[in-house]
């Protein structure tokens, strides 16, 4: 299912969430402060960047899935909080004219008061922000951003966090939802089409040793230059002992015509006209005047459908068996396919009947899922990663958009209806899953589990398998055509 295979919708926020101002009315200093000699062990800043933490704004929501709770503290536990990390900074502080641990108090809130603040508000808010959503009954679906927040020593912390939920939609009748699903057949031709592959991919191709001249089905084998006309400077095309098959599907008529009827040893000026939808774009739509010689002619002998040719192929004890298998997966491929198409009718279908709107931050995780897919396709059929630098990612970035959100759409649609057919994942067929993936990526089964474990890919496996079994039931439910 292509249209729901990579959304991660499951919450993300934990006890570890990073609360993000968008705007500050608290009197929080903006004085550039030395960091120099300031060794605060025990404290990991990794990830956030102080430099600026205040004036960034924050991703764009969408205004009708925004939601915001209050995030408030008493003054005795800001208080507390103070004292706790002003105590650590004093423990570590390093600061030119005093002993470690022995600064003076008021040195090192002078010197680190905007850091303190920081610290603070990463000591006091996560656990607040859990409870304030958990009181309201919200499941957060991106990072909070902090908004309004005034947080001094000697007063009650007040403030707000903005978030973006999946909004209640209504979801009566999806079960009328219907979309054809056509009864699938392999024909005679698609199987003698298969066939003939078959054969082609195993043909030989021999030299004929007769003196005689180039006909249809024959192979040239030849050798050859050619320089695009009209255009100075362009290199020449040149290519040694290659094969054109005379009055073939591949071959461009005027090769066929040029080298009908010659012999090998002749020499041949021919010009030849690309079509404008030429495969190859460097020669589309241009004309190219080639020196071609000839240099032997080839026949390509197909083998024999024979119980020899099918042994040689597999564990096939004959040719019946042999047929009967190309019959059953060109069948199976034809269902498959039908399958998939049937399923983007109803995903669309499906959208179409339940509109509802999308959060923000979903759509732009689902466009970066899909610019990374396409970059890593990329890069495996070998493109320069200084050319994939070079590309316009706002612009790619918006050609995503509209797939992007159709696809959040659907991955929310079936959520909503697992839910609605109690529709469950087993901790086998997980494991199922990441067997599999340990195959294809050779990698020990626990060592994937552990990562998987660690960067929350488990919730994600076991909440595509859950989509996966929720498409196919609606599938397997639709009437035949």
């Amino acid at each position: 299912m292509s249209s729901a295979e990579s959304i991660a919708t499951t919450p993300i926020l934990d006890a570890e969430t990073t609360l993000t101002p968008i705007e500050e009315t608290s009197e929080l200093s903006h004085e550039d402060h030395d960091h120099a000699g300031h060794d605060h062990a025990g404290h990991d800043h990794a990830g956030h960047d102080h430099e600026g933490h205040t004036h960034n704004p924050g991703p764009v929501l969408n205004p009708e899935c925004v939601r915001e709770v209050k995030i408030e503290a008493p003054v005795e536990v800001v208080d507390k909080a103070f004292a706790g990390v002003l105590k650590e900074y004093k423990k570590h502080a390093r600061i030119p004219g005093f002993r470690a641990g022995k600064v003076p108090e008021s040195v090192v809130k002078r010197r680190f008061a905007e850091q303190i603040k920081k610290d603070v508000v990463e000591r006091l808010l996560p656990e607040r922000f859990q409870a304030a959503i958990a009181a309201a009954g919200i499941v957060p679906v991106s990072q909070p951003q902090l908004t309004n927040l005034v947080l001094e020593e000697g007063q009650p912390l007040v403030g707000a966090a903005v978030f973006e939920v999946v909004p209640a939609f209504a979801l009566d009748g999806y079960q009328d939802v219907t979309v054809p699903k056509p009864t699938v057949e392999s024909t005679e031709e698609e199987f003698q089409a298969e066939l003939k592959q078959l054969r082609e991919s195993r043909a030989t191709v021999e030299p004929v040793e007769e003196d005689r001249p180039l006909v249809d089905g024959d192979w040239a084998q030849i050798s050859y230059s050619g320089q695009v006309m009209d255009l100075v400077g362009a290199p020449p095309i040149a290519g040694q002992d290659s094969l054109v098959e005379i009055g073939g599907t591949e071959t461009l008529p005027a090769f066929t015509e040029a080298l009908r009827g010659s012999k090998p040893g002749q020499e041949l000026q021919v010009e030849v006209i690309y079509p404008a939808d030429y495969s190859e774009a460097n020669l589309a739509g241009k004309t190219v005047s080639y020196s071609i010689e000839v240099k032997a002619i080839k026949k390509r002998t197909l083998p024999e459908l024979t119980d020899e040719f099918a042994t040689e192929l597999g564990e096939y004890e004959n040719m019946a068996a042999l047929e009967t298998r190309i019959r059953e997966h060109l069948l199976a491929t034809k269902q498959r396919q039908s399958e998939q198409e049937v399923r983007e009718a109803l995903f669309a279908a499906l959208n179409e009947r339940f509109p509802f709107p999308v959060p923000e931050s979903l759509v732009q995780q689902q466009v970066d899922a899909r610019l990374d897919r396409g970059l890593r396709a990329l890069a495996q059929q070998g493109m320069d990663p200084e050319m994939m630098r070079k590309f316009d990612f706002n612009r790619l970035r918006a050609a995503q958009r509209d797939s992007a959100v159709t696809e959040v759409k659907t991955s929310l649609l079936l959520d909503r209806i697992a839910d609605a057919e109690a529709i469950t994942v087993t901790d086998e067929e997980v494991d199922h899953e990441i067997y599999l993936a340990a195959l294809q990526q050779r990698e020990p089964v626990e060592t994937l589990r552990a990562r998987l474990t660690e960067d929350g890919g488990l919730a994600r496996i076991r909440e595509q398998l859950k989509r996966e079994k929720t498409a196919s039931l609606l599938y397997q439910r639709l009437p035949a055509a």
